[in-house]
């Protein structure tokens, strides 16, 4: 079955009700809703829609709290550790997100660590939450199963361990860069092995280094960091900072979410926040991020390369896109959701186009 396209509002809708379905409380489910379908508006799928069939695995299997306090640990003016409870991902990281983007508004910044949290989806999401507060904004987290040994290792001790920044302009579009510090997140090599697509060379090699672009034998295989050991070393910044600083899981203590739908995963991920006239004034800032971008954007592109875009230049394109055509769900997956929403017995079960 080819992908298929459905209003922005239907898919939230529908995620919320598979989540309240499921036990979860109606507010946040909407917030889970939000978040998914936002990164989905972004173009990483991977992280979207996508996932909600493997959370509605872990709801079934009671490993997500329905009914978390999530909470402060410990709090300083700037800074804080947010205990998630076990409960959703997407609820813990936006709870924490507001938390930050307030103590920044009032002294200035704000670093706010997490812990005994979920898998929360694409982190451009969270950093450009800080935007409207025209707040710079940085995110780090650590993924939910560890697909890569340290450079030069065969031992999986380490995840996709992604990085996020915001950072608001005047009149252009706001930097958003969001990658993983592997060349490919586990969810993008998912959803291509889905689809039963070869992996392009550079994603994943096996176990004695050589290249697997095999869809079947994505279980055989490593992902590789960004800019060889460069990448590896700042994956391993981000597990320290995300990871040991907040007192959640990092190494072999991550729990594959993948396999392991009932244990606590811990989760880890921060949020820094800053207001940018700690430094120079706004207007001042925001001008002169327009004038780079412009001056950027119209340097001269190599021969026969694509013009220069910026970071978040083109998730930007994607969502305007989508809002206005429809949001797509790949055939496999809508499957998926289609069973999840007939178990359920909801009055919208995505049989129909939109």
């Amino acid at each position: 079955m080819d992908k298929q396209l459905f209003g922005v509002d239907r898919l939230e809708e529908f995620v919320e009700s598979v989540l309240i379905g499921q036990g979860v409380a109606t507010d946040h489910a909407r917030i889970c809703s939000q978040r998914m379908i936002e990164a989905d508006l972004r173009g990483m799928h991977g992280h979207g829609i996508f996932r909600l069939p493997p959370y509605c695995q872990r709801l079934e299997a009671g490993g997500y709290n329905l009914r978390p306090d999530i909470k402060i640990k410990r709090e300083t003016p700037v800074s804080a550790i947010v205990d998630g409870d076990n409960g959703l991902g997407q609820v813990v990281v936006t709870q924490a997100v507001e938390l930050a983007i307030q103590k920044a508004k009032e002294n200035g910044m704000a670093w706010v660590g997490i812990c005994n949290s979920n898998h929360a989806g694409a982190g451009g999401v969270y950093a450009a939450m800080a935007l409207p507060h025209d707040l710079i904004s940085m995110y780090m987290a650590i993924g939910n199963a560890n697909h890569m040994p340290p450079w030069g290792g065969v031992d999986l001790l380490l995840s996709t361990n992604p990085i996020a920044f915001a950072i608001p302009t005047g009149k252009e579009p706001s930097i958003v860069l969001d990658i993983a510090t592997t060349n490919a997140s586990y969810g993008k090599v998912k959803v291509a092995a889905q689809k039963g697509e070869a992996f392009p060379v550079g994603w994943m090699v096996d176990k004695k280094g050589k290249t697997l672009t095999d869809p079947k034998r994505i279980k055989d295989g490593f992902l590789l960091p960004i800019g060889d050991y460069k990448g590896y070393g700042l994956n391993f910044v981000i597990g320290t900072l995300a990871g040991v600083l907040n007192t959640a899981a990092f190494g072999s203590a991550v729990i594959d979410f993948n396999k392991d739908f009932i244990t606590p995963t811990n989760s880890g991920q921060l949020i820094f926040t800053m207001r940018p006239d700690l430094f120079r004034d706004l207007a001042e800032f925001k001008n002169e991020m327009d004038m780079r971008i412009q001056e950027i954007r119209n340097s001269t592109p190599m021969e026969g390369a694509d013009p220069i875009r910026l970071p978040g230049e083109m998730a930007l394109k994607r969502e305007q896109d989508m809002r206005s055509k429809g949001v797509p769900v790949a055939g496999p997956v809508l499957l998926q959701l289609r069973e999840i929403a007939h178990k359920l017995e909801l009055p919208d079960c995505l049989d129909d186009m939109p």
